[in-house]
């Protein structure tokens, strides 16, 4: 699935970075070189040490501005109480094009809001 993620954001003209674990993607985006705006992560990671509300958590408190789809097949019910504001949750199975319109979405919102600026 990461793969076709991957292929369906970058045929959407986003630049895209992919991680095989929410570990990995939490030291990206702590780097200085992250030049991160958002966070594609599925709730139930690799790693269960590790879950998607906690990637998207630590990426917010490094960038506040940071877009965040989540992705989930069955922790749908827990976005209200475990996911960060300003957030979109995708439930599977969907179309691609959904995940892309959710990321184009939210950047374009950051984008038009006055407080961002």
């Amino acid at each position: 699935m990461l793969l076709e993620f991957e292929e369906a954001l970058t045929s959407g003209g986003f630049n895209v970075v992919c991680f095989s674990s929410g570990a990995k993607a939490i030291t990206y985006l702590a780097s200085k070189g992250c030049l991160a705006e958002g966070v594609v992560t599925d709730i139930r990671l690799s790693d269960p040490a590790t879950s998607g509300w906690e990637v998207a958590r630590i990426a917010r408190e490094i960038a506040a501005e940071m877009v965040v789809v989540y992705i989930s097949g069955d922790s749908g019910l827990d976005w209200a109480i475990n996911g960060v504001p300003n957030s979109i949750m995708l439930e599977k199975p969907f179309a691609m094009a959904e995940m892309t319109t959710a990321v184009a979405q939210l950047l374009n919102d950051r984008s038009t809001d006055p407080a961002s600026a």
